[in-house]
């Protein structure tokens, strides 16, 4: 009866995953990021958004926030009548198992949802690049960025109405800075060293008139003698 009872067991850990690495829920600085980014988008679309990070084996929630909070679910709560919410089961199997690993991720909404537009949003998450692997590599991570991601891809679906885009500018704004400036900016070097490259051929050019007006003088301080002894010695007859 005591080998029957090990082998139960021995099973239903098996069962479990055996054995398999602990799934990571987000970090408290990853939640802390990603609540008011919720709280932001719920605010102006009118609608909870909310993540859910589940050990598949072991059917426990390890990670679970909303716009309302770290640890506060959307579904089931009076206080989101309309809800989206990404939910992820990882599973880690063991080594000596013949499975992969594996993470299953759902969209699941609140009923006035389709589930045409749930399929569209899950679609929209793979594009973003939060596909199976990306939730079994890092699934904390990959569940928040799953999370920010859902207003948008409400929006795409046809769910919500977009985020509102900041007003234009009245007529009243200040004038925009003389675009100028940025040329100065964002490229003084190249024109100080232009100016400097400048600045040195002008001191060549005027070293090389100087020192050619130099050597005439000293030319002609040579010749100068030369030519009065020259004058001095011509005779009439000399011509």
């Amino acid at each position: 009866m005591g080998v029957m009872v090990l082998c139960c067991v021995g099973i239903g850990v098996a069962n479990r995953g055996g054995g398999g690495d602990d799934v990571l829920p987000p970090t408290s600085q990853e939640r802390g990021d990603t609540v008011p980014i919720l709280q932001r988008s719920s605010a102006s679309q009118g609608i909870c958004y909310g993540w859910v990070l589940r050990d598949f084996y072991r059917y426990t929630d390890l990670s679970v926030g909303s716009n309302l909070g770290d640890g506060v679910a959307v579904e089931e709560n009076a206080a989101c009548p309309r809800w989206v919410q990404v939910v992820a089961r990882v599973a880690y199997t063991s080594e000596s198992s013949e499975s992969n690993d594996f993470a299953l991720v759902k969209v699941e909404a609140s009923d006035d949802v389709s589930a045409t537009a749930r399929l569209r949003m899950e679609s929209g998450l793979e594009r973003l690049g939060l596909t199976e692997d990306a939730f079994v590599d890092e699934p904390g991570w990959a569940v928040t960025r799953a999370a920010v991601s859902l207003p948008l891809l409400a929006a795409e679906a046809g769910v919500v109405e977009p985020a509102p885009t900041p007003a234009a500018a009245t007529a009243d704004a200040p004038p925009l800075p003389d675009a100028g400036s940025d040329l100065w900016r964002d490229r003084w070097g190249y024109l100080l060293a232009a100016v400097g490259l400048l600045l040195f051929t002008a001191l060549l050019f005027a070293a090389g008139f100087w020192q050619r007006g130099h050597q005439r003088r000293k030319e002609a301080e040579r010749q100068g003698p030369t030519r009065h002894v020259r004058a001095a010695g011509r005779t009439p007859e000399g011509r």
